[in-house]
């Protein structure tokens, strides 16, 4: 469900040690290696200055191999993208190594931010000593890819996540979910050797950068101590627990109506199988079985082919939103080298991305549908282009990059907040505003996907924290797993579970070593950022009928957030828009107050809770 986008912060990630090998920070002697005790302030602020150089020099290189292997899929494509990659992540190592041998030092602002942001650049870091331990790592992360997309088991059978994704979504029938929720986590059993090594591995290169395990690196990259990173976390699900818990309660009693006591009981934790979903990280797919009665609000798609709206007018119009604001119109080039359809005679990832190959070349990568869904979603993508633009036209290389990786696609999905009936009227696409009597079902739809999804992307990250921290042993893994979906979800596997399983490795973000905070974060920034841009607006009316469209002075307050880019902790970023340094998720509670009314009168005499 998660949209991916190409940003300089992602590629510096993997490109910094490239464009630094030739920078050294270590001194020869005859019999001895000097290091830490020779450097100086000098020497830290020279390695920042040819950091920022030379990755200027790679960074187009990787950013146009990518783009072409991803829009014009060959066997030459895949080489010269695969070759760059390999090349620039092992040499990623030693950048980060390099630019921890300052981190005792005395510095300046500046200085230290980028050299920590250097530092904190991997997210599998190996060892800095030992090229056998990166190239190990290194392999294991392929191959780790490799078995999650090719849904191979070691005796030759292959399961097709798209197919049995699609039983769980459509299926009404428990037995045909689940199987195929059995037979995916087929693929995952011999992932887990392979991923034991590569905690082991990835931990001693952390414990070489300075952190206690990977865990604490990634929490590291908040501007706050681990350990309050995760309470913040914590802290933040709290506020958002109880509007959870009034979705579940009435999700579980539906499920429970449709199937019988003997699959879903009236109380406990919910089957993970029934929920539409092959993670049940999102329920939308059995909206239908939960929804309100009411009107069904503006079909968008029907509307858009109405008014003739191709894929470029979709985009234009998009634009336009922004341009509202006062942000300056894309350049040319978007329009020329962007891909809006799938390209005919030729294979292409369709996925949504967002791209900035240089600092004047920005684009977007889709397959676009004449549909409601794929208009948000143009929405979303040039959110991430405008806010590539701020920041690049402010700052030099090293803050190019959202202030953390939440906020990327907090800012995407904020402008889709205001893709409201006020807006469609606003551009022509509906001649009046319809009545509320659509709102509940609204709320529903969007609640079954994001509120839904809040404890996942929460748990997810927890479990790595327990790996990598070694709370949880290898002979743990799964019940770990478990334990904190259900305590968490209130989600329970449908059949029994055992070591000899690893079902996290069901779950891309795992194998992929993608961390997964970030969606956590966005669902809950999002809805603090439209809360306060709809304050701005002077919107008095219900949050989930807000749009920012057309307030320049909106556009104003955004923007001084989006150009700040990383030069700033995340926290100021956030009270440069907000006026506060805390993540708020009482915006979600408001912007789902009618439906929580709703749902609490549903939930009368019900048993709810886990």
């Amino acid at each position: 469900m998660q949209k991916h986008f190409t940003t300089k912060r992602l590629m510096l990630t993997a490109a910094i040690s490239i464009a630094l090998a030739g920078c050294s920070v270590e001194t020869k002697t005859d019999n001895v290696t000097t290091q830490n005790q020779q450097l100086s302030e000098a020497d830290a602020k020279a390695y920042v200055v040819n950091a920022e150089q030379r990755l200027s020099e790679i960074y187009e290189y990787a950013a146009k191999a990518e783009w072409v292997a991803q829009t014009y899929i060959t066997e030459d494509t895949q080489f010269i993208a695969s070759k760059a990659n390999e090349e620039i992540k092992l040499l990623g190592i030693e950048l980060a190594n390099g630019a921890a041998k300052f981190k005792d030092l005395t510095l300046d602002y500046d200085t230290k931010r980028k050299l920590d942001l250097l530092r904190l650049g991997l997210t599998l870091p190996a060892p800095a000593d030992s090229p056998e331990l990166a190239s190990e790592l290194a392999k294991i992360e392929s191959k780790l890819s490799a078995i999650y997309g090719s849904g191979s088991t070691p005796d030759g059978n292959k399961y097709d996540l798209i197919g049995l994704s699609n039983t769980m979504a459509t299926s009404d029938d428990p037995e045909a979910m689940l199987n195929a929720w059995i037979d995916w986590r087929k693929v995952s059993p011999s992932m887990k050797d392979k991923y034991v090594r590569l905690v082991e591995i990835a931990n001693q290169g952390a414990k070489d950068l300075g952190f206690n395990d990977v865990g604490a690196m990634w929490r590291s990259k908040y501007d706050m101590e681990p350990d309050a990173f995760a309470n913040e976390m914590d802290r933040v699900w709290g506020q958002v627990k109880p509007l959870y818990d009034s979705l579940h309660c009435h999700v579980r009693a539906k499920l429970n109506e449709k199937y019988g006591d003997d699959v879903v009981p009236n109380e406990g934790e919910i089957p993970a199988h029934l929920l539409g979903n092959m993670w049940a990280q999102t329920w939308g797919n059995i909206y239908d079985l939960v929804a309100p009665e009411g009107g069904t609000g503006v079909d968008v798609t029907t509307k858009l082919k109405e008014h003739n709206y191709t894929p470029i007018k979709m985009v234009e119009q998009a634009e336009g939103f922004f341009t509202s604001l006062g942000f300056e119109e894309l350049p040319g080039t978007f329009w020329t080298r962007s891909q809006f359809e799938k390209p005919v005679g030729r294979d292409s990832v369709c996925h949504a991305s967002a791209w900035d190959v240089t600092d004047t070349d920005y684009r977007i990568k889709m397959c676009i549908q004449q549909t409601g869904e794929e208009f948000n979603v143009i929405h979303h993508e040039l959110g991430h282009n405008f806010y590539q633009r701020a920041y690049n036209q402010k700052q030099p290389l090293l803050y190019r990059g959202s202030a953390n990786d939440g906020f990327h696609e907090a800012i995407g999905d904020t402008v889709a907040l205001s893709i409201t009936p006020k807006y469609l009227k606003e551009i022509g696409l509906i001649e009046e505003e319809p009545d509320a009597s659509g709102d509940l079902p609204f709320l529903m739809r969007m609640a079954m996907d994001k509120v839904a999804f809040l404890p996942f992307g929460l748990m997810v990250d927890k479990w790595r924290w327990q790996v990598f921290s070694g709370e949880l042993k290898p002979d743990q893994y799964n019940e770990g797993w478990w334990k904190l979906r259900e305590q968490y979800q209130g989600v329970k596997a449908p059949v029994a579970r055992s070591e000899e399983n690893f079902d996290a490795g069901s779950k891309y973000h795992i194998p992929a070593n993608t961390p997964y905070s970030r969606y956590f974060l966005a669902h809950i920034l999002q809805f603090q950022f439209h809360r306060e841009l709809c304050d701005i607006a002077g919107e008095t009316g219900p949050l989930h009928r807000c749009s920012i469209y057309n307030n320049k002075e909106v556009g104003t307050k955004l923007n001084a957030m989006l150009e700040m880019g990383m030069s700033k902790p995340w926290q100021e970023a956030l009270e440069a828009m907000t006026g506060s340094k805390e993540m708020d998720a009482t915006a979600v509670i408001d912007y789902f107050a009618p439906l929580k009314t709703w749902l609490d009168k549903q939930n009368v005499n019900r048993q709810c809770g886990w």
